[in-house]
């Protein structure tokens, strides 16, 4: 026997859906952890709202549930109510049916889980089946399973529902501006995908607004026959102390939207976030008035300039690298005020001396903060002509932040950039802060990798590609070998072209590393030194700085020589700087804080 929704999807008039039914439970129902919450703290909430948009002129409510599956109800501590908040979900969808006397559809909301690297793929579709199977248990009509950014999740998804339920599915992805995921996927390519799974319609929602939609929607049109639908949000949200705030779309434009989106051939249109029963009842006019849209719809082709990566320029550590030249770099901290003009004049001393090729320098080291490491490294470019390694560490970022510092810094002409994890914020200033840590040094290293092959970390193109020299730290005397074994070989595979080792005071642990990767360095390694002043110092070093190991010899030395200890320190760096020639390709040297050019005695 048809499903009736089925049949109204092939011959019956345009299916309204209702609006953005999570924002609105959040902003009626407040103090919830989460809007499914609702259903069991404010269920007249949920059906007040359900009923306003069945009078508005919804043909298919949707469950409060799209966030109510289990792994997401723990982020709450709800996980033990995931039977309770699904099952009474749909019994408020059917209260409100039953008040308003119309035959409406309900369809039961699953949303996505997102955390794909967190979870495995067996996981995700038990939680996505656990969900689907209280709906229909219920009495759901449907399955709306929608607003996934990730066209594989949204597969498993529908894997999942299909393999305990046959009810029909609608299936929906959210779309940038230019008809991609947030993952690169092309509307075209996603329609053409969930085809092959059987789903009864297949759709846009969420994303950009309505002009994305309309986008996607022109881009999914084929003559493959498959039901479209278009939910989008009624724009672009914005942030008002601890509200969400969505523009002021007038009527008119969402019924001017269900018009283009009925010609485009949509047979289910609605509305996502922040979209009300007026926006609904815009939509339900237009579509029983089989209004003709206003003027043709003609999408205008963003006009890109993707140059190619730039001629590659060769830096100059690259150069020397492949030259086989011995190459030293000077590192220091960026200064803890508001001017660089102390560490300019730095940099031109130490350009003069000769001694020294590079300047390569902290990002917050230690979680303190400093002024920025690739603003002082623009600045001593363009300033001295000493060429830079600014490191950029992962903690104090999003990867849209990261993204974002690193194509501001290479338009401005940084090469080399050393990507490092970063220490955390409770060793440092800032006991009470967490770090970001959307990504590692692994990630940032792919990251950049990725803006090199003209793409952003989601795989989607960028209007420039770039031409960074990536650089990667590497622990020799790590605790754990095999650990750092394992992440360097990540490293190099995720994109790195050189490696900087964690200070070492014993040349021994670059043997003992070198022997356990086949006795070749896979890409040029710069080895950090660092000539100590004070057996104070060294014991700080030893004690409290992760990954640094001072062998006992050393620290017996700094402490016999007294007064004198930073003499034996400069001693011992000039003395591991001629050793490591034989083992390295070059090396940077650690300046003192606050008087960095007495770096150059060890130099000498």
């Amino acid at each position: 026997m048809a499903n009736r929704f089925v049949e109204r999807l092939r011959d019956g008039p345009v299916i309204v859906a209702d609006g953005g039914m999570g924002v609105l439970v959040s902003s009626t129902a407040p103090r919830l952890r989460c809007p499914e919450e609702a259903n069991l703290r404010a269920p007249e909430t949920v059906v007040k709202l359900h009923a306003g948009f069945i009078q508005a002129g919804a043909d298919l409510i949707e469950t409060n549930t799209f966030g109510a599956n289990r792994r997401k109800l723990a982020a709450h501590f709800l996980e033990d109510d995931v039977q309770a908040i699904n099952s009474t979900a749909v019994k408020l969808a059917r209260d409100a049916r039953e008040m308003s006397g119309r035959d409406v559809f309900i369809g039961g909301s699953i949303g996505p889980l997102g955390e794909l690297e967190r979870i495995t793929h067996d996981e995700r579709a038990e939680i996505f089946a656990e969900q689907a199977s209280i709906l229909e248990g219920r009495g759901v009509d449907l399955f709306s399973v929608e607003t996934f950014f990730d066209l594989e999740e949204l597969e498993t998804a529908i894997e999942a529902v299909r393999s305990v339920s046959s009810l029909p599915i609608l299936a929906m992805l959210t779309f940038d501006e230019q008809a991609e995921t947030l993952s690169g996927v092309s509307a075209r390519e996603a329609v053409d995908r969930l085809r092959e799974l059987n789903v009864d319609a297949v759709g846009a929602n969420h994303g950009a607004g309505i002009q994305a939609a309309l986008r996607a929607l022109s881009a999914m049109k084929g003559d493959d026959g498959v039901p479209l639908a278009a939910m989008p949000n009624i724009g672009l949200a914005s942030i008002a102390g601890n509200r969400i705030i969505y523009p002021h779309a007038t009527p008119e434009y969402f019924a001017e939207f269900a018009a283009h989106a009925r010609s485009l051939g949509a047979r289910v249109i609605g509305g996502c976030c922040g979209t009300t029963p007026t926006e609904i009842a815009a939509i339900a006019s237009a579509v029983k008035e089989e209004r003709e849209p206003a003027a043709p719809l003609v999408f205008a082709e963003r006009e890109v300039v993707v140059k190619l990566a730039e001629e590659k320029r060769e830096t100059e550590l690259a150069r020397k690298f492949r030259e086989g030249e011995w190459v030293v770099s000077v590192q220091v901290d960026p200064p803890l005020g508001g001017s660089y003009a102390g560490m300019l004049e730095v940099a031109r001393t130490l350009k003069d001396s000769g001694k020294a090729h590079l300047i390569d320098i902290n990002d917050n080291a230690t979680a303190r903060a400093a002024a920025s490491a690739l603003m002082l490294s623009v600045e001593i470019e363009r300033g001295v002509g000493m060429e830079t390694i600014p490191h950029l560490t992962t903690r104090d970022a999003t990867i849209m932040g990261l993204e974002s510092q690193l194509l501001g810094a290479h338009a401005c002409g940084i090469r080399n950039v050393l990507a490092v994890t970063g220490d955390p914020p409770e060793v440092g200033d800032y006991p009470g802060s967490r770090g970001v840590y959307e990504i590692d040094s692994i990630g940032l290293t792919q990251l950049m990798a990725r803006l090199n092959q003209g793409e952003d970390y989601n795989g989607r193109a960028i209007d420039a590609a770039t031409s960074f020299y990536i650089g990667v730290a590497v622990n020799p005397s790590a605790d754990d070998l095999d650990e750092e074994l394992d992440r360097f070989q990540r490293k190099v595979e995720g994109g790195a072209d050189f490696a900087m080792t964690q200070i070492v005071f014993d040349l021994e642990y670059l043997d003992r590393f070198l022997d356990r990767i086949g006795g070749e360095w896979p890409i040029p390694v710069l080895v950090g030194i660092f000539p100590v002043w004070s057996h104070q110092l060294a014991l700080r070093l030893h004690n409290e700085v992760p990954g640094i190991v001072v062998p006992d010899r050393v620290l017996d030395a700094l402490r016999d020589a007294g007064a004198n200890a930073n003499e034996v320190g400069m001693e011992l760096g000039r003395t591991l700087l001629a050793e490591a020639r034989e083992k390295v390709d070059g090396a940077y040297v650690v300046a003192p804080f606050r008087r960095p050019l007495g770096i150059l005695d060890a130099l000498d």
